[in-house]
């Protein structure tokens, strides 16, 4: 059993990497009669582009029916992740939503699969337990107040329906570096911050881990 998580946002030692990689342990560590494998890919070391609008996933008869035809460091990726057994994607919150980075590779990963008929059938090759994980500056009041939920979900159902209905965890009022008084920051309180992440971060860490040993079992 293989479980991929994938790191949307571009530090690959701090809150969205670590929450991953918590998952990952959880998985790693999880009752599984087969060995589970897993491994983080960060989106941040390959060049890719979103998707382009060829439509050779959607041609007729033609080689890419059902793949993207891009090829560029993202292909290889695509390929082995489409024979996952379970898929954890992280990124940390920008202007209400996922990082462009996650974004592109979201939309290269799922467009190929879905079909131009009244349904929008599926090609993906298999079910699979998928979760997403959201760090994020803003407290968890002003996510609901500035409409991050419903920011996130459109994608969070796009995955439901080809792979299989995501774990969703929100991590909100995340500590952003480790000096903030090499910032211009007067908007945050840096003890408030480190108060509230040495109270909440251990516990945003257990339920990663959580989320990654229900996927073993799901995946079973």
């Amino acid at each position: 059993m293989k479980i991929y998580a994938i790191n949307g946002g571009p530090r690959k030692k701090f809150n969205t990497a670590k929450l991953l990689q918590s998952a990952l342990d959880g998985a790693a560590a999880a009752p599984c009669s087969e060995t589970v494998e897993t491994e983080m890919i960060h989106l941040y070391d390959l060049s890719y582009k979103g998707c382009v609008s060829c439509f050779s996933c959607k041609r007729v008869g033609g080689k890419s029916y059902g793949h993207c035809a891009v090829k560029d460091d993202l292909a290889p990726v695509l390929e082995k992740l489409s024979q996952a057994d379970g898929l954890i994607f992280g990124s940390p919150i920008y202007f209400g939503n996922v990082t462009g980075m996650m974004r592109s590779f979201l939309e290269r990963l799922m467009f190929p699969f879905f079909v131009y008929d009244k349904d929008y059938s599926s090609l993906a090759p298999k079910r699979m337990p998928t979760a997403f994980i959201y760090p994020m500056n803003v407290s968890s009041e002003e996510m609901e107040q500035y409409g991050y939920r419903q920011n996130l979900k459109g994608m969070e159902t796009f995955v439901g329906r080809l792979f299989g209905e995501p774990q969703v965890q929100h991590v909100p009022n995340t500590y952003q570096f480790d000096d903030y008084s090499k910032y211009k920051c007067e908007r945050f309180s840096e003890p408030e911050k480190a108060a509230y992440r040495d109270a909440h971060f251990p516990q945003d860490l257990e339920q990663a881990r959580r989320i990654g040993a229900a996927m073993v079992a799901a995946a079973r």
